[in-house]
């Protein structure tokens, strides 16, 4: 990989470019709460060859929502399990976006007559 692949890479954000550690840091949490959103499987982190714990920077956002949760006094669970369904909601929203354009594309009349 050469330096050019690595910067491409940084700016992914499903690219797995932070460890255990520094994720944790840069939450403000603790390894274990990482762990057990992993238990909870709101998020899979990748592993290294040697076995150890990647996570992007998405995964970190929704690490960040889950903690946002525990913090107002959330059990880890539910707040895992809150955090999924606002992910499946907000994504099912786009689709449903994605599909008026398409409608609307295909038949204008419709749309400017309401109906």
């Amino acid at each position: 990989m050469t330096a050019e692949d690595s910067n491409g890479r940084l700016d992914d954000d499903d690219y797995p470019a932070y460890t255990m550690g520094r994720a944790a840091e840069l939450l403000g949490t603790t390894q274990g709460f990482l762990r057990a959103i992993g238990e909870a499987r709101l998020i899979t982190p990748l592993r290294s060859k040697g076995g150890h714990r990647r996570y992007s920077r998405y995964q970190l956002r929704i690490a960040a929502r889950a903690r946002e949760l525990v913090d107002q006094g959330t059990p880890v669970e539910a707040a895992c399990r809150i955090v999924i369904l606002e992910d499946q909601l907000e994504e099912a929203q786009r689709v449903n976006a994605e599909y008026q354009r398409t409608a609307a594309q295909a038949n204008p009349k419709a749309t400017a007559s309401g109906g």
